[in-house]
């Protein structure tokens, strides 16, 4: 579910990126009016961030960390339901403002005072949809860290817990953290929009620089809370198809908690030129730049576990080592914005669109492919067909670099962020339509994935258990996975805990347990009439119909009565034989 609304997401997403290029392929296009273009640029940055990466990421976690940890299910299967019916909801809000009345314009930060002064009633449908969207999201995040730290199998100590379950554990710790102060600020804009409050209006005492503060002690985090769990993704990947353990596996976990630490200390970074002084300034350039050093960490560890390796060129794997030196020029490019003094120059400029995009697509995306061809036969029951992902790689890695290698010097030539047409005789046409040509070489990139996708779930075979020959748990299971994970809850004996068992000769995991039954929970609709009601609930809010809004937010606190004084006994599987399993 998550995959098919972040997928969905996803392809709306990179619609609007390309009619964004397409308007800015030439210089005075008239392809698009100001105000579609600003609405477009809001909408992607949104979609992207808060609708296509994260759930993609979740719907990973969700698979994969009870399988890693050696767990039948989350801790809460209740709340993962209610967290992914509330992401659905406030996405499909956020969206329902290109036909009610018009979509945000303010940008994807919404800056106050634009975002509550100047801006139409898109503003409120991003306000409410964030809300409900990110009430799902922490949701998820409590759920994950209860799972990892109480449903570890025997022996999963954390330090044998692969890297794609530790990065996750940490982005959710990061998601705890980061989402509370997006909250805050989101509920003061609501409050100023709907209500009158003053909070940023400075004529009533008000400060629009506090509404900066808040985003970005969210919005840094958020670009950690993206990627750690790419660089699980990456640690998987790179070790399985290098035949391989991990390089540096404690240093790999400790420079994950590194990070995650140092994530709260930079947030400032993009307000060098707000006026904040030299000592802060000082303060977040070099807390920024000292984050590089446990993110070089990682990169030299992935080089050492390749080095020597048996390597095998599949698909996920030429994603994954194209991600290597993606990520790092977008590093680099982050050192030199942390240069206060030069991120005068840099800022607002198309070089910061080139930096990010380069750590948001180069890093995420090519990660994310990299995962999806990974763990498609375990998830899906085949395996993506490779000539077709060949493709799918060159196009989009080819498109990918041409589109964003050039902003970097568009920028520097002095093109700025945000600007929906550009005039002739600046020598910025040619940059501009060759990177335009690479947003649409990775559409086609993207639609080739899509045909794979569709071509596999008809024409190819069903997959082995474990078809990469991999380390960890999930590949121990059958395929299709049962719905209870694991018939016995295996005995871990070490990293690597799959890998261990074969290489001993054995062809199923040591149980830590005798074989009993095994408890299921009930399947329930109250995630998603309590989601629906918050929907309606915010649309009352946002064309100021009070009696709606108390209505649907009503149905939401009356079903969360419902599940707290009803009980909920769950059901049983019973064993009945050595080959499987039996519902009772």
């Amino acid at each position: 579910m998550y995959f098919i609304a972040g997928g969905f997401f996803f392809l709306i997403g990179g619609l609007e990126s390309i009619l964004i290029r397409i308007q800015l392929m030439y210089p005075e296009n008239t392809f698009l009016a100001g105000s579609t273009y600003n609405e477009l640029v809001t909408m992607h940055g949104t979609t992207m961030i808060f609708l296509a990466a994260m759930p993609l990421i979740l719907g990973l976690m969700n698979m994969f960390i009870p399988l890693q940890i050696g767990a039948r299910d989350v801790a809460f299967p209740f709340i993962n339901s209610l967290g992914f019916w509330l992401f659905l909801f406030g996405g499909i809000l956020l969206n329902l403002s290109w036909f009610i009345g018009g979509a945000p314009t303010a940008g994807w930060t919404s800056y106050v005072p634009l975002a509550t002064e100047y801006s139409g009633s898109g503003i409120d449908f991003y306000v409410l949809g964030l809300q409900i969207s990110g009430a799902g999201t922490l949701m998820g995040a409590i759920n994950f860290l209860v799972t990892v730290i109480n449903m570890r199998a025997p022996g999963m100590t954390f330090m044998r817990m692969p890297l794609f379950t530790w990065t996750s554990f940490i982005t959710s710790a990061l998601i705890l953290f980061a989402f509370p102060p997006l909250t805050a600020g989101l509920f003061l804009i609501m409050f100023d929009r709907i209500f009158g409050s003053l909070f940023f209006n400075v004529a009533g005492g008000g400060n629009p620089i506090i509404w900066q503060h808040l985003f970005w002690i969210f919005g840094h985090p958020e670009v950690y809370i993206l990627i750690l769990p790419c660089f699980g993704i990456i640690s998987e990947v790179v070790s399985t198809f290098s035949k391989k353990r991990l390089f540096g596996y404690a240093s790999l976990v400790f420079a994950t908690i590194l990070i995650g630490f140092l994530g709260f200390m930079v947030w400032a970074h993009h307000m060098f030129t707000v006026g904040m002084g030299p000592f802060a300034n000082t303060f977040f350039g070099l807390a920024t730049m000292a984050i590089a050093v446990p993110t070089g960490i990682k990169i030299f560890n992935w080089l050492f576990t390749l080095w020597g390796g048996r390597i095998q060129f599949t698909t996920a794997n030429l994603f994954a080592l194209s991600f290597i030196p993606t990520f790092v020029m977008g590093g680099v490019t982050g050192v030199m914005l942390s240069v206060p003094p030069a991120d005068y120059q840099y800022h607002d400029s198309y070089f910061v669109v080139a930096h990010f995009h380069y750590v948001i697509v180069g890093g995420v995306a090519l990660s994310l492919f990299a995962g999806v061809y990974y763990w498609w036969p375990k998830m899906f029951n085949r395996k993506l067909n490779e000539k077709l992902g060949r493709w799918n790689f060159w196009l989009f890695l080819i498109g990918l670099h041409l589109t964003f290698f050039i902003q970097h010097f568009l920028g520097l030539w002095g093109m700025p962020r945000r600007y929906f047409s550009y005039m002739e005789g600046y020598n910025l046409a040619w940059g501009n339509f060759i990177s335009t040509i690479g947003a649409l070489l990775m559409t086609a990139g993207t639609i080739i994935f899509i045909i794979n996708v569709i071509y596999t779930a008809l024409r190819e075979p069903v997959a082995d258990a474990d078809p990469w020959d991999g380390r960890t748990l999930e590949w121990s299971v059958p395929t299709p996975i049962p719905e209870y994970n694991f018939a016995q809850t295996p005995k871990v004996r070490g990293l690597d805990a799959w890998w261990i068992e074969k290489r001993e000769g054995r062809h199923q995991l040591v149980p830590a347990e005798p074989p009993g039954k095994i408890h299921m929970p009930d399947p329930s609709i109250l995630p998603f009439i309590m989601s629906l009601g918050a929907f309606i609930g915010s649309m009352g809010l946002i064309f100021h119909q009070f009696v709606v809004a108390t209505a649907g937010f009503g149905i939401t606190l009356f079903c969360m009565l419902i599940r707290s004084v009803k009980e909920y006994h769950g059901y049983y599987i019973q064993p009945v034989s050595d080959s499987g399993m039996m519902k009772s």
